[in-house]
């Protein structure tokens, strides 16, 4: 099954920025050269986004790429395909990484398991606090200032070959 997703690398020390490349250039089978811009955020880091193209399971092989530098933040995101749920993947040091299915939209699908797990003898605060978690809340408030800092960044095309 062919998919597509997006890659956003929020900050990235320079150094580590030709490693990010080689990573995602293994993992999609052809050479990735990102067009980095300075990221206002985190000043002295690097961002990056790009537009990927592959089979399924694709943007988590590419997520566990990048895990390799704790210092990155970054998301991932993958389309559903036939079949397949579509996933976002994020990563804040200090936080590890979220993965969470998502919908034809871009909602995070919650899954009935994952519910009853969250309500089984919780109170009410720890049962918002069990869905604050599956929704990622705790990464998206850490990255939303880099988000913003992206806007109106340039974003790269990739296709992946054979």
């Amino acid at each position: 099954m062919s998919t597509r997703g997006v890659v956003f690398v929020h900050s990235s020390p320079t150094a580590v920025c030709p490693h990010v490349e080689w990573a995602m250039s293994g993992v999609l089978g052809n050479k990735v050269s990102l067009q980095w811009t300075p990221q206002p955020a985190a000043p002295g880091t690097l961002r990056a986004e790009v537009t990927w193209s592959g089979v399924a399971g694709n943007g988590g092989a590419l997520a566990g790429a990048l895990r390799a530098w704790p210092m990155l933040r970054f998301e991932v995101t993958e389309e559903p395909s036939p079949g397949v749920d579509g996933e976002r993947f994020c990563y804040v040091p200090g936080l590890g990484m979220w993965r969470g299915r998502t919908s034809a939209n871009g909602d995070i699908v919650i899954g009935e398991d994952q519910l009853r797990a969250v309500m089984a003898g919780a109170s009410a605060g720890k049962i918002h606090a069990g869905i604050d978690g599956l929704l990622g809340s705790a990464w998206d408030d850490a990255l939303e200032p880099f988000r913003l800092a992206g806007d109106g960044a340039p974003v790269t095309w990739l296709h992946q070959v054979g």
